[in-house]
């Protein structure tokens, strides 16, 4: 059996849980954010390769370079998967990440000008499976708009994939998240971020602290009582995952 970069990814496929439908209802945001990163990706290829027609969902490394092949193991084992995925896009996607594998293994300068378009689904894929295609993506516990190549090219990139910063980005209900800013901490270096999630008509206050975990407070309804000082502006997503991520390698002393 080989070992190469295309077995690894065909490795990762086979340990999912593709009927998984808590895991995808616990994730629900952070597979939204790799869900739009990939498609943001996926568009960027698409239109250096003149693949427009063939996106979102398609064999990227067929349309750079088409000789690319994966050791005969890896197909004869990537055959059993596929027989038992759907929809078809689905099936396209893990296929395509395994021969992307290969292509980036010929070509390793590849990456030098676009990011690599199949991780973020493959972390989106990990975090409880696929997806249905309709009008909208379906992701199984929330759905997502497909637009178009030049919209989903020039969204906001989400880069930070790591796992702990994922994992932050999830929990129950709908989400809102603040940087608390203030002289010497504009927001995109702020004090700290907090966030309002409602869930079940129960409203929960938290703030993300350097114990990396999301932990309740006041601050928000103090501030409403005009009895905190320190103010605060709403932010996206993205943003929250980039304060968490720098405060964790900060931490950790690797940034």
């Amino acid at each position: 059996m080989s070992n190469t970069p295309s077995r690894k990814v065909l490795n990762r496929l086979m340990v999912i849980d593709w009927a998984d439908d808590t895991a995808a209802f616990q994730h629900v945001p952070s597979r939204a954010l790799l869900m739009r990163e990939y498609l943001r990706r996926a568009a960027l290829w698409a239109q250096a390769y003149r693949a427009e027609r063939s996106w979102p969902f398609f064999d990227i490394a067929a349309h750079i370079d088409a000789t690319i092949t994966t050791p005969l193991d890896v197909t004869e084992d990537l055959e059993p998967l596929l027989k038992d995925l759907a929809p078809a896009s689905l099936r396209t996607t893990c296929s395509g990440a395994v021969r992307w594998a290969a292509l980036r293994d010929a070509h390793p300068d590849l990456l030098e000008k676009l990011p690599d378009p199949y991780e973020p689904l493959l972390r989106m894929y990990e975090r409880g499976g696929g997806f249905y295609l309709q009008e909208y993506l379906d992701l199984n516990g929330v759905m997502i708009p497909l637009r178009n190549v030049e919209s989903n090219a020039s969204t906001t990139s989400f880069v930070t994939l790591s796992p702990a910063t994922l994992d932050a980005l999830d929990g129950e209900g709908e989400s809102t998240y603040f940087a608390k800013i203030s002289n010497g901490h504009p927001r995109h270096s702020p004090r700290g971020i907090v966030r309002r999630r409602v869930d079940d008509d129960q409203t929960h206050d938290e703030a993300f602290t350097r114990n990396l975990r999301w932990e309740p407070t006041e601050y928000l309804k103090l501030y409403d009582l005009w009895h905190n000082d320190i103010d605060h502006v709403q932010i996206t997503e993205i943003e929250a995952a980039t304060f968490i991520e720098t405060l964790t390698e900060k931490l950790a002393g690797t940034s």
